[in-house]
């Protein structure tokens, strides 16, 4: 069995064919990190697309407001648009199962991918004076790399499903046995 290459970002090791490749002959310790690994990706992508979310539908409001659509003001939907894209970024979720509520991942505050500029942009501070054309624009980056965040998070959680399929045949068929981890809990 050959471990999967290393990777510099976490999406890549999960994205190498090694990495679920010969899946029935991977140690359980090995199979148990793994699925860790999905997990905590899977955390830190999730919250990353409540974060585009939330940009997105202030953005949409605001290019609402100025065709005329909506009369209220930014500040006086800041709530209901809040609580909407709380709600949005969680609807049809896929995501792996919780115990917990989602925390807040240990993520660098400052970084070379595009998920890092976007979400660095301080373009929320500067929207009275972005005409609508550079809204669209930014709009459509912040709609395209939810889209990629979205296929990751697809990616994690095929692998994490294959992980968790193996780990749980290997306790049915009794090849692994459940006193153990009991053990270690």
């Amino acid at each position: 069995m050959t471990p999967p290459e290393p990777h510099r970002r976490r999406i890549d090791t999960i994205n190498d064919p090694q990495f679920i490749a010969d899946i029935e002959n991977v140690p359980l310790d090995v199979l148990r990190e793994r699925r860790t690994l999905c997990d905590d990706l899977d955390t830190e992508l999730s919250y990353y697309r409540r974060l585009l979310h939330g940009r997105m539908d202030l953005l949409s409001f605001e290019l609402r407001r100025r065709t005329g659509e909506e009369t209220r003001s930014l500040i006086e939907a800041l709530p209901e648009i809040l609580a909407g894209s709380e709600t949005m970024a969680d609807q049809g979720r896929s995501g792996l199962p919780r115990a917990l509520p989602i925390e807040t991942p240990d993520i660098p505050l400052e970084g070379r991918r595009t998920i890092d500029r976007v979400l660095g942009d301080d373009f929320l501070a500067r929207l009275p004076s972005l005409d609508t054309e550079e809204l669209e624009g930014i709009q459509a980056l912040l709609t395209d790399v939810e889209a990629e965040i979205s296929h990751q998070r697809k990616d994690v959680y095929e692998a994490y499903e294959l992980i968790l399929s193996e780990v749980t045949r290997r306790y049915r068929d009794g090849i692994a046995d459940v006193t153990e981890l009991l053990k270690s809990s």
